[in-house]
């Protein structure tokens, strides 16, 4: 009996191991204790939207089994620095490491069965482990990026802040105020700590949640200075005028810094692309008779 080619074999590999993956994606359905749980949880609330996010499915739960310990933390803490997307819980981010990486080395074995090379190889290795470690790299964007708005965010929500205290707020009820009036991830995560207060966490742990939670160096400094003051009773106000003409100040240095750093960032394009055009464009000519006038 003639044996399979090699190619086929890995195609048939491949084929075996996307078989799962589209079974779990059809027929996967969170369990009827995590819905009841949910449905118990949120009776009586409206929901503004219904995402359709699921509970973890059989290929979630191996994922997990799979995945050492240190791994879900890391995803954890990156999830929580982007803000927990409801599209990308932590369960379905594990089981997407493992399907991307299967998928990848899959493909990788079937481009090298047709031709090995050194080449080749290095470049399915390469591909594979960029696709295990692609959900970690879009959460860590994600968390940049809020962390980014976040620093925007704080000079104007520490002034609201403030004229709320002056005017005879309390911090807490100026927070909700900011938080109330704000849009953006700042505005949800005060909201957030407030709620964290309210349901009996203490005021010192909230705080210290927050700042951990976001990860912004800027909120962070603000979150320590007012965990200071409230343990020696420093005035609040002080501390809200002082942090806010300091983060207004870091606000204007940032955008300088960025300003003197796009001379260096356009060195680049232009040696590249904008220079040989140029040269292409007002020397061609001259070659071209030079090159005619020696050549006749």
């Amino acid at each position: 009996m003639t044996p399979l080619p090699l190619p086929v074999v890995a195609a048939a590999l491949a084929v075996a191991l996307a078989l799962p993956v589209f079974g779990w994606a059809l027929f996967a359905r969170p369990q009827a204790v995590v819905v009841q749980s949910r449905d118990n949880l949120l009776r009586g609330i409206a929901l503004p939207t219904d995402t359709g996010a699921e509970g973890p499915g059989v290929l979630a739960r191996l994922a997990g089994v799979l995945t050492p310990g240190g791994t879900v933390a890391r995803l954890n803490r990156l999830a929580g620095t982007a803000g927990r997307p409801a599209a990308w819980p932590v369960p379905r981010l594990v089981a997407a490491k493992l399907v991307l990486a299967l998928i990848a080395g899959a493909l990788g074995l079937l481009v090298v069965s047709g031709g090995p090379s050194p080449l080749t190889v290095l470049t399915a290795v390469t591909v594979t482990v960029v696709a295990y470690f692609l959900p970690e790299l879009l959460l860590h964007s994600r968390g940049q990026e809020r962390q980014e708005a976040i620093a925007l965010e704080l000079p104007d929500t520490l002034d609201q802040m403030t004229i709320a205290v002056e005017a005879g707020l309390g911090f807490e009820s100026a927070m909700a105020r900011a938080g109330a009036n704000g849009k953006g991830p700042l505005a949800a995560e005060l909201v957030r700590t407030l709620q964290d207060i309210a349901v009996g966490q203490p005021r010192r742990e909230a705080y210290l949640a927050l700042a951990e939670r976001t990860g912004a160096p800027d909120l962070r400094r603000f979150i320590r200075a007012v965990v200071q003051a409230d343990a020696y009773g420093v005035s609040i106000a002080d501390v809200l005028r002082t942090q806010a003409g300091e983060m207004r100040l870091k606000r204007r240095q940032r955008a300088e810094e960025k300003a003197m750093q796009i001379p260096v960032k356009v060195i680049f394009p232009l040696i590249l692309c904008i220079l040989p055009t140029l040269f292409i464009v007002l020397l061609g000519p001259a070659v071209m008779d030079i090159a005619a006038a020696f050549g006749g």
